[in-house]
């Protein structure tokens, strides 16, 4: 499975969107803060791998 890197750009309520790293097409994603690791806040870079978030 691939390994892909996001950052945290938004928090609204209790989503957060991410922006995958270096993705030429600027891919983002909406997913609930219950599924992302403790502590994440704007600006938290997260690594996924094996469907799993985690917290660099």
């Amino acid at each position: 499975m691939e390994t892909k890197t996001y950052k945290i750009t938004k928090i609204e309520g209790e989503y957060a969107y991410l922006s995958e790293l270096g993705s030429l097409f600027g891919e983002e994603l909406f997913i609930a803060l219950a599924l992302l690791p403790i502590g994440v806040d704007v600006g938290s870079v997260l690594i996924y791998e094996n469907m799993e978030f985690y917290l660099t």
